[in-house]
């Protein structure tokens, strides 16, 4: 199912330089079931993100893109039930495993981008049920500085019985980032995307824990890696 979602953009001082409004479309890839063939989307993801040039089509823009990243804080979801940090209390994960952008702008038109994000998700031995609604974020800032526009999309999956793991990709179809004038290149800006976690989330991201994804089906010596 295609969708346009849009956001107005919050201006700070730091900001002020830039047109009010900044805002983003997300389309979801049609043929949802498709996106729990985990091993096929394992070989489509070896394939297109194993390479450095991104898999969408070139775009021509008269300077640099935005500089797009994944927030380490928040780029993986891992649910304990109790607040018990074992691996038999793993409920659902995520992880972003990769993000691929491109960008057109001339003269002192806007800069539209478009991207994709590559999801790897995960049902732990304490998740309750077979379907899960991730939310994730897209965020637009000033370089190294204030946030001027963050928009949340909704990532539903559903588990087929047996299965502890699946792919999923998003597309945001078309983000388009304000211009002052023609001297302000993408470079002022950065995009982050990142889960909506919770603090203990974040803290746990933030210290390099890590449990497996497929922590249901592994041992506890395995799920319990350290990074």
């Amino acid at each position: 199912m295609r969708r346009s979602l849009f956001v107005s953009a919050v201006l700070l001082m730091a900001a002020a330089t830039l047109p009010a409004t900044a805002y983003a479309q997300r389309q979801r890839p049609s043929g949802g079931d498709q996106q729990q063939e985990d091993v096929a989307k394992k070989k489509k993801k070896d394939a297109e993100w194993g390479d450095t040039q991104a898999p969408l089509p070139a775009l021509r823009n008269a300077g640099p893109c935005p500089f797009v990243k994944v927030l380490y804080d928040a780029g993986r979801y891992a649910e304990f039930k109790g607040g018990q940090v074992a691996s038999n209390a793993v409920g659902f994960t995520g992880e972003i495993q990769g993000v691929s952008a491109g960008c057109a702008y001339k003269d002192d038109e806007p800069i539209t981008m478009q991207m994709e994000i590559l999801f790897e998700l995960g049902k732990g031995p304490a998740a309750e049920g077979s379907q899960k609604n991730y939310r994730y974020w897209v965020a637009v800032t000033k370089r190294n500085s204030v946030m001027i526009a963050k928009q949340y999309f909704d990532l539903p999956v559903a588990f087929q019985p047996g299965q502890d793991r699946l792919y999923a990709t998003e597309e945001i179809g078309q983000l388009v980032i304000p211009r002052a004038d023609i001297k302000t290149s993408g470079s002022n800006f950065e995009v982050l995307v990142g889960f909506d976690v919770t603090p203990e989330m974040a803290a746990f991201n933030r210290e390099g824990k890590r449990f497996r994804l497929t922590a249901g089906a592994t041992s506890a010596k395995d799920a319990g890696d350290h990074q």
